[in-house]
């Protein structure tokens, strides 16, 4: 082989230019490039030279050179690996490539380098993406722990015509993750990819390109989700549809999670949230209140959920008080017990606490701690039955009670009537003040009168806030009172004083009157009638 050394000089730098001279033994072949040396970041002990070579044959070889010495043995491949300690990191060294293609030897042009200061990242890997108004962040495991300079290309998905845009730009790091931000616009799809460069090394080379990632827009709005119940033995089996979601969130594909309240606590069923990439789905959960939520899920990031409240089959103004619980007995793993408090007038369930048959003794003792005295619960006992919820009891729980400690608000009467009757109305006692199962009121009215003693109660139903006092004697003096009663007695009184209306004469008289003319004309019908 016989090669030609040319020096020329610019600007106070030396560069030297080896040409490529071959010896052909009947055939030729073309140089190859010249190699590139590097770690692939700043501790890394191994070097990697890469090079490329344009032919179609299939028995090259190729031999690698530092400073005039072959290292290694021959190559087939276009890379060779190093270790550092065979090597001349901190000077500068020659580097190039001899190719043998049959009887003819090419080599590529020498490169003067200095091996330390060379890092070329391996392209990004293990890209995520979301969207924060119109700015997409990009995310991917970080090469070092310290930023890297990126470019990334972009272009609109679908557009034969359009051309790659480039943004460049130091990413943000946590050590971990390297992240990288760039406006674009949220309502258009897009493919994206990327490549990094170190910003601390003194020769740093640009990583390969990543794979092409298409990038889907942003799901800005949650599913339009129609639900439909169907009451089964102690279950609810619950279809949900949705409409498909635009197509351009979907080029990455869609998914939908499907969640519920029940059981995320695993009561009774622990189940994990169900993906679908259908348009339907069906749960089943049991009696108790519940929250399903189903949610849109692309590469992007997702969807606001979608939230169905489905309250109890039964409200709370329907059920009994609970006579007995399993909470003191031993119970199966399957069964779930629920206790949620009822703090409002709407009775909207607030704070549920949740006991699992396979929870510890110990665990079961600090939740009946955590139960508060005086407090009004709906309580659900749940099994699971075959991995179906099924609610086996519902009822009004307290675990502790005494009389209400206050009375029923606002009484008053009104509405006085010809028959003796008048119409009371109050406002219920506030659940914080009944203090237990309200069993019932009792109303009482008493005539305030020295000449007469008369005392009447009655007992009315907790559900009612309006009754009809009836047979009342006219312009006499009345006390009423009314009072909630509980389990363990009944609480303070409310009381008011009424006078009904004196009973008036003229209308007696008319009556009287009205009654003999009835009279005479009947009579005189009958005379004239027999004659």
């Amino acid at each position: 082989m016989e090669t030609l050394k040319r020096c020329l000089s610019l600007h106070g730098f030396t560069v030297v230019f080896v040409v490529l001279m071959m010896i052909s033994r009947g055939s030729t072949c073309e140089a190859p490039s010249s190699p590139e040396c590097f770690r692939r970041s700043s501790d890394e002990s191994m070097y990697m030279c890469e090079w490329t070579m344009n032919t179609t044959e299939s028995d090259v070889t190729f031999d690698f050179y530092f400073n005039e010495e072959k290292f290694g043995p021959k190559l087939k491949q276009t890379s060779a690996q190093f270790r550092e300690e065979e090597l001349i990191k901190y000077e500068t060294v020659y580097i190039w490539v001899e190719a043998h293609v049959g009887n003819s030897s090419c080599t590529s042009v020498q490169s003067p380098v200095i091996l330390n200061d060379i890092v070329k990242y391996e392209a990004p890997q293990e890209i995520s993406m979301s969207w924060e108004k119109d700015n997409l962040h990009l995310n991917w495991r970080a090469a070092e722990d310290h930023p890297a300079l990126a470019e990334v290309r972009f272009l609109q998905h679908g557009d034969p015509t359009g051309s790659w845009e480039s943004r460049i730009d130091t990413t943000k790091t946590n050590g971990k993750t390297s992240m990288f931000q760039v406006h674009l616009l949220r309502n258009i799809s897009y493919q994206v990819k990327i490549r990094q460069r170190s910003t601390q090394a003194l020769s740093p080379l640009w990583s390969d390109w990543s794979t092409v990632v298409d990038v889907p827009t942003e799901l800005n709005k949650n599913p339009e989700v129609m639900v439909k119940t169907t009451l089964l033995n102690g279950t609810r089996k619950v279809k949900l549809t949705w409409k498909p979601m635009p197509h351009a969130t979907a080029i990455t594909g869609i998914s939908f999670s499907i969640k519920d309240t029940q059981s995320s606590r695993g009561c009774p069923c622990a189940e994990k949230s169900k993906y679908t990439e259908n348009t339907e789905d069906t749960i089943y959960v049991s009696n108790s209140p519940v929250n399903i939520s189903v949610m849109a899920k692309n590469a992007a990031g997702h969807s606001p959920p979608t939230v169905i409240q489905l309250p109890a089959v039964k409200p709370a103004s329907d059920l009994e008080a609970c006579e007995e619980t399993i909470l003191e007995k031993k119970t199966k793993k399957v069964t779930c017990l629920e206790w949620y408090e009822l703090q409002d007038e709407e009775q909207t369930p607030e704070n549920v606490i949740t006991l699992l048959g396979r929870q510890s003794k110990k665990e079961r003792h600090q939740i009946k701690k955590d139960l508060k005295d005086f407090v009004r619960y709906l309580y659900f006992e749940h099994t699971c039955v075959g991995r179906m919820p099924r609610t086996d009891k519902m009822c009004i729980f307290y675990k502790m009670e005494e009389a209400p400690r206050t009375k029923p608000q606002d009484l008053y009467a009104f509405d006085e009537t010809q028959d003796r009757s008048i119409e009371l109305s109050w406002k219920a006692i506030p659940y914080a003040d009944q203090r237990g199962y309200l069993t019932h009121y009792s109303l009482c009215n008493e005539k305030s009168s020295p000449e007469e003693e008369f005392k009447e109660c009655h007992n009315i139903s907790a559900t009612l806030l309006k009754y009809r006092l009836k047979n009342l004697t006219p312009d006499t003096k009345y006390i009423i009172s009314l009072a909630g009663v509980t389990r363990r007695g009944e609480g303070p009184r409310a009381t008011i004083e009424i006078i009904t209306q004196p009973e008036k004469t003229f209308n007696v008289w008319w009556s009287l009157g009205l009654l003999l003319v009835f009279f005479l004309i009947s009579t005189l019908c009958t005379v004239i009638l027999k004659r």
